[in-house]
């Protein structure tokens, strides 16, 4: 069963204080796929009157993170996550409300279990397309996560 969202939020409040005092959210999660959002607002801008790169990516990165600590846990096993790589793609300007969605759950979830039956560290690309309130794309991100059993 997938963390809930607002189990993820409270997380961030602790764990990544600027993602969340920027207004980055989880929407919703499942199995396969997690929506996160951002607001265009003060705290999160850039001189050029549109979204600062870094907020778009915060809210990318936890739309793809999001599935990889829900799939760990569900697993019942004591696994680490790293991201190792990373790039980003920008379009548009990001104004209003951006909606990030990660549709890669199935593949980590094979990743996962390919580590628990082999004991070796794997990597999987999640990518995260941040779409504004009009459905049109403004950036995409991926991330390239590596997972290893500890011990």
């Amino acid at each position: 069963m997938p963390l809930k969202p607002r189990q993820i939020n409270r997380f961030t409040l602790f764990k990544l204080p600027s993602a969340y005092f920027c207004g980055v959210r989880v929407k919703s999660i499942s199995e396969v796929k997690c929506v996160t959002s951002v607001k265009y607002k003060w705290i999160n801008q850039n001189p050029f009157r549109s979204m600062f790169w870094a907020v778009q990516g915060m809210a990318a990165e936890l739309s793809t993170g999001a599935l990889v600590m829900s799939c760990i846990r569900d697993s019942n096993r004591t696994i680490s996550m790293l991201v190792v790589n990373n790039s980003a793609t920008f379009l548009k300007k990001a104004t209003g409300r951006i909606n990030f969605t990660c549709e890669d759950g199935l593949l980590i979830k094979q990743a996962i279990k390919k580590t628990i039956e082999t004991r070796e560290g794997q990597t999987c690309r999640m990518k995260a397309k941040g779409l504004n309130s009009e459905g049109i794309t403004v950036s995409v991100f991926e991330f390239e996560w590596t997972i290893k059993m500890k011990n």
